[in-house]
């Protein structure tokens, strides 16, 4: 008789903690298939670090095969789930369809940028959910500035080396307070003939970091401010060109670098799957079951899952959530084993924590709000014990980021059309023939 097999969609904080707990607890009884578009979990949290040139890709990057051993790994874009077969189609990176039959099926494939409907965005704006986008932005930034400095138009210069950045969240926080400490670093230490790099934040929100306490908002607005970022709160981007944006105040900013970091929305596949949705996200019970499906379960960006701490809420779409959704199904999927019994999610936050580069970042970990070194040293310590490994190398690259100078070159492995900003796979670099 065959095992049973639990195929798991997505290796992102959700899925990937399914599997390492699955492939320890059910080995046994049943087979687990982690189905991914990589062969590689990304910790999402220190992406900006990556575009700042403080950390080598790699370091954020854990390997699937080294830390699943138990785990077979499929390579490939899950593109559609047929219910009724119990099958999930994919498509292999070099583009052969695929097929997994399934006994359990867990959908964590997580999200992708959150599109709006603003006149040349798609065309003009990059996103930031993937490493090829930061390695993107890396090279762009440096090489907006080497042009600014061997022009002499000095209406150009002025638009290459201004950045703006659209959103004022986790990310768009993190980008601008690493990206303009990269910025000044490169034009610092290199022949920058003039060359002031010049950082914009926007967002429709009035403060930065609307989801967090006003306290931490107001700590990441003085440290932007004081390194001189522009930052608007109450306002957008009426339109994206090629040379610029509007505002929708009607001013108009020339720049080469519009970076879209306005949130996030359910990884396409989520729609397509045919069952009920909550703001684009798979409706699921306390249990994280699909309704009239006990052989799905969905966990993530890609679930709204109930929020029994706030009655008729749903979880936010953080990495904090998912990771321990992920756990949670796991032990519900073991329970069906006879391994333990199922349990309910519930998660009560014990706080946040934004890097904002050098010594300092604002946080408040079990609720005590904390600047400066205290919160920087926290922030810190607290990706190190998160991070499922790398954690050496992580803490070397940030010794030697605080005694060495960045390293200003551009690789040119990333160029802007392999990144659209509508794709539904950010963690891959795109070719023409896609």
């Amino acid at each position: 008789m065959s095992r049973s097999r639990i195929v798991i969609a997505g290796a992102g904080f959700a899925g990937y903690r399914a599997a390492r707990i699955l492939s320890r607890t059910v080995r046994k009884h049943a087979e687990v298939v982690l189905l991914n578009p990589t062969d590689y979990f990304l910790y999402l949290p220190l992406l900006p670090q990556v575009a700042a040139g403080i950390l080598e890709p790699r370091r954020v990057t854990v390997s699937l095969t080294g830390t699943l051993p138990h785990t077979r790994l499929v390579l490939g874009e899950a593109g559609g789930v047929d219910l009724d077969a119990r099958r999930v189609h994919y498509t292999d990176p070099e583009g052969r369809a695929g097929e997994l039959d399934y006994d359990t099926l867990v959908l964590s494939v997580g999200s992708v940028s959150r599109l709006l409907p603003i006149p040349g965005v798609a065309e003009h704006a990059r996103g930031f959910r993937g490493l090829p986008e930061a390695l993107y932005l890396r090279d762009h930034i440096v090489r907006q500035l080497e042009l600014a400095a061997h022009t002499d138009d000095a209406e150009e210069r002025r638009a290459r080396s201004t950045f703006v950045v659209v959103g004022a969240g986790y990310t768009g926080t993190e980008v601008a307070a690493h990206g303009t400490m990269f910025a000044d670093a490169i034009t610092r230490h290199t022949d920058g003939r003039g060359v002031t790099p010049r950082w914009m934040l926007l967002d429709i929100a009035p403060r930065v970091l609307p989801e967090l306490d006003e306290r931490l908002s107001r700590t990441a607005d003085r440290v932007l401010r004081k390194r001189g970022v522009d930052v608007r709160t109450g306002m957008s981007v009426k339109e994206a060109r090629h040379d610029g944006v509007l505002l929708d105040n009607g001013e108009f900013v020339p720049t080469r670098s519009l970076i879209w970091c306005v949130g996030v929305r359910p990884d396409p596949l989520v729609a397509d799957v045919g069952l009920p949705t909550e703001r684009g996200r798979l409706c699921v019970d306390r249990y994280l079951n699909v309704p009239d499906h006990p052989e799905v379960f969905a966990c993530g960006d890609a679930a709204a899952v109930p929020d029994l701490t706030r009655p008729g809420q749903f979880t936010p779409m953080t990495a904090q959530h998912a990771w321990r959704q992920g756990k949670t199904v796991a032990h519900n999927i073991a329970a069906a084993f006879g391994l333990g019994e199922r349990r309910a999610y519930e998660h009560h936050d014990r706080g946040f924590a934004v890097d904002l580069g050098g010594t300092k970042a604002a946080a408040n970990p079990f609720h005590v709000p904390l600047s400066g070194l205290p919160a920087g040293a926290v922030t810190r310590g607290y990706h190190l014990m998160a991070m499922p490994g790398n954690r050496v190398r992580v803490a070397a690259d940030w010794l030697l980021d605080a005694v060495t100078p960045r390293q200003a070159v551009q690789l040119g492995m990333v160029r802007a059309g392999s990144v659209p900003l509508d794709t539904a796979s950010p963690e891959l670099v795109r070719t023409p023939r896609d």
